[in-house]
């Protein structure tokens, strides 16, 4: 038993390690291909964009790389500072010229509009909502769209998650047996008094970078297969 648990621990570590093994190679490529000096780059939030400010460090010691940061949450403003990259905002850059985030699902077209997604998506879109309203907006998209919406709740303290706009996020597990038009879903729940974002970023995505368990990494264009 103790043999078991311990080979269980080992098959879980080295999964583990694939999978940041993966998100880091997809996140170098993505910064070689598309940040260049004198560019503005946005930098999304979650695991993968780790090895994407890793990259951008490394470019900017080895390259002199002049590249102004606009941070989409304090996660990824720690980790510009922490890098020593240049920190700016969308007041200081309101345009940028790039913007590298991490994916948990895409589709063909980046519409997320097949069934056959839907069955394959696991986590459930997150919907971020005003705290005073969670309750009416997960029973209005429950009656209308279907599913089931959870409040997604902190880790590492008691009580619901709080974004950094101080909202709550709501992860939406829609019906898998249903057909949904996504980008019409995704005007519809931006048009919900309440709604603040959703996790669907519909047509918004020019390339999408896999990492292999080979260490090749295969891309995605909009409108086009792997």
């Amino acid at each position: 038993m103790k043999l078991a648990r311990g080979l269980s621990r080992i098959l879980n570590l080295v999964e583990k390690m694939s999978l940041n093994e993966a998100k880091r190679i997809a996140a170098h490529r993505a910064v070689n291909e598309w940040v260049k000096t004198g560019t503005a780059v946005g930098i999304g939030s979650g695991s993968t964009v780790v090895f994407a400010v890793e990259r951008l460090a490394e470019r900017m010691k080895s390259e002199n790389l002049n590249v102004a940061c606009v941070p989409t949450s304090f996660q990824a403003r720690q980790l510009i500072i922490e890098h020593g990259l240049q920190l700016s905002d969308l007041d200081r850059n309101p345009q940028l010229d790039v913007a590298i985030d991490g994916a948990d699902e895409v589709d063909n077209d980046y519409t997320k509009n097949s069934k056959k997604l839907g069955d394959q998506y696991k986590k459930g879109i997150p919907i971020e909502v005003t705290p005073m309203a969670y309750v009416p907006i997960k029973q209005h998209i429950q009656k209308c769209f279907g599913g089931s919406l959870k409040l997604r709740m902190a880790v590492a303290k008691a009580g619901p998650c709080v974004t950094d706009n101080g909202n709550f996020i709501l992860d939406w597990e829609f019906a898998s047996e249903k057909a949904y038009n996504w980008p019409d879903v995704n005007r519809d729940l931006l048009m919900i008094a309440g709604v603040v974002e959703t996790g669907l970023f519909v047509n918004m995505a020019t390339k999408a970078y896999f990492g292999m368990s080979d260490g090749q990494v295969r891309t995605q264009e909009r409108n086009a297969s792997i």
